[in-house]
């Protein structure tokens, strides 16, 4: 027969808080046990201890007082403790009036000579206990004297203190002081029923409390699990309301906002895909039929069939260039290869070339700037961020077709801005357009040239190379995308 172990990882957090709770309460009840039964006359002993030793230390501090007998009196009074000043040959200085007797209590003389002798031998400071055997004690009991047992039969004990100081006059004197030391058992027995009924009481509201704290505790985390599996099977429409405590509150506003933003790249990664599979699509078409056309038709070949098939194919080879580019830049092991450049030249030549590329489209590009600058970067991806930056005004501008570049000097900084005269961008989809296939309009289209991916490398590239960069845009005027970099 097999006997199934409880797994401990798989109980639920309310009764993990639940058995926590016990247990502690459990743990305070032994503790309570320990210290009022099996500890007490411990205790006890070593506070009659403490207190003797406090007394005689107050009497030897005062012993040239000459009220040391009204000193005397007073402590016994409220230590019940017998009090004895007396020669090392054991002449009596000072004593006690309420104990005075206590030497030869319960017909018990104690050995005074005895005492101060072992103080000598103890450094002038001896202690010890004497028992008293039980029939010899008396008591008064329903108004008749006679012989009574101790506690359970065991003896009564005394405490003995000696301590020999020096007076004023350089004679040794002894501090002779005696108490009681009361059995507990009656004490412990009563301290036992008593801890019995506690023990029970305790152990009552210990369930009940722990069972409604484990309860208000578990029952919000519950139901955010609950939630948090929801939106692990992609229901990202799911709400969180945390509550009862500031940290399961925190935590439903993240889950919140993290259910938010995983809405938000589900929408980007669907949209991405139908646009990569756009433009994957439209070249490989273009390049299928113009090949079958020349395939069955392959006198009628023009030189115009070649070039589309060579253009669209260089359109693949860049779209897997920047899908390539933004996976190395993602993953951390791009490298930037620095060195001092013209800044002004290569943005002037990369201008040039872009604007052959386009003005049999009727656009027109224009570069201010009002001196060069030198820069230490790495030339070939910054260009390659700035190429991004224009390909994307070229592909958005106005109806004028016009594109303008600005470099400006600001002390120690140049920054470039791409100005273009499109329909804008609403203040709410400016932080988005940095993501990668990002589209305003929602309607992809093919674009004059690029992939795409152009603003996200460009981030990218600017971030490797510590500099600021943003966009600033006015609906119906247009948008104005800019880099900045140390000089």
């Amino acid at each position: 027969m097999k006997v199934k172990r409880l797994n401990l990882s798989k109980l639920r957090l309310k009764w993990k808080i639940f058995g926590s709770l016990l247990g502690f309460c459990a743990l305070l009840l032994v503790i309570l046990w320990l210290f009022q039964t099996v500890l007490l006359d411990s205790f006890y002993r070593e506070i009659k201890v403490m207190e003797i030793k406090s007394d005689a230390s107050t009497i030897q501090d005062n012993i040239n007082n000459p009220k040391l007998f009204d000193l005397i009196t007073r402590i016994s009074q409220s230590s019940d403790e017998s009090i004895e000043v007396m020669t090392l040959d054991g002449k009596v200085l000072y004593t006690s009036d309420t104990l005075s007797d206590f030497k030869g209590h319960q017909g018990q003389k104690l050995n005074i000579t005895g005492l101060i002798f072992q103080a000598k031998n103890h450094n002038n400071v001896y202690l010890e206990y004497t028992s008293i055997h039980p029939q010899h004690s008396s008591a008064l009991k329903d108004g008749f004297v006679g012989r009574m047992p101790s506690d359970n039969g065991r003896p009564d004990q005394s405490l003995n203190y000696v301590n020999i100081v020096k007076t004023s006059s350089s004679k040794s004197v002894a501090i002779v002081m005696s108490s009681m030391i009361s059995p507990v058992n009656s004490t412990v027995t009563t301290l036992q029923y008593q801890l019995w009924v506690i023990t029970g009481i305790m152990v009552i509201l210990a369930i009940f409390f722990a069972f409604i704290i484990a309860r208000r505790v578990s029952r919000p985390i519950e139901e955010i699990n609950k939630g948090a599996k929801m939106l692990a099977n992609g229901n990202y429409d799911i709400h969180f309301s945390g509550k009862g405590f500031l940290e399961i509150v925190e935590l439903s506003d993240t889950l919140n906002v993290a259910a938010t933003e995983l809405s938000k790249v589900e929408s980007l990664r669907r949209e991405l895909m139908a646009n990569i599979s756009h433009d994957l699509r439209t070249p490989l078409s273009l390049i299928y039929s113009f090949a079958e056309m020349m395939h069955d038709f392959p006198d009628e070949i023009t030189p115009e069939q070649t070039q589309t098939i060579m253009d669209e194919c260089q359109r693949l080879s860049t779209l897997v260039n920047d899908v390539l580019d933004i996976s190395k830049f993602e993953t951390g092991i791009q490298e930037l290869n620095t060195s001092a450049f013209n800044l002004t030249q290569s943005l002037k030549a990369t201008i040039e070339r872009i604007t052959e590329l386009v003005k049999i489209d009727g656009y027109n590009i224009s570069f201010i700037y009002d001196k060069e600058v030198n820069v230490n970067a790495d030339e070939v991806k910054l260009i390659q961020a700035f190429y991004n930056f224009l390909i994307n005004a070229i592909n958005y501008t106005g109806k004028d077709k016009c594109v303008v570049i600005k470099q400006a000097i600001d002390n120690d900084c140049v920054k470039i801005e791409v100005i273009d005269t499109g329909d804008g961008i609403l203040p709410e989809n400016l932080p988005y357009v940095w993501d990668r296939y990002y589209k305003v309009d929602k309607h992809h289209k093919r674009s004059i040239t690029g992939t795409g991916l152009g603003l996200s490398i460009a981030k990218k590239i600017i971030e490797l190379h510590g500099g600021l960069y943003g966009v600033e845009s006015q609906v119906g005027i247009g948008s104005t995308f800019w880099f900045g970099l140390k000089i």
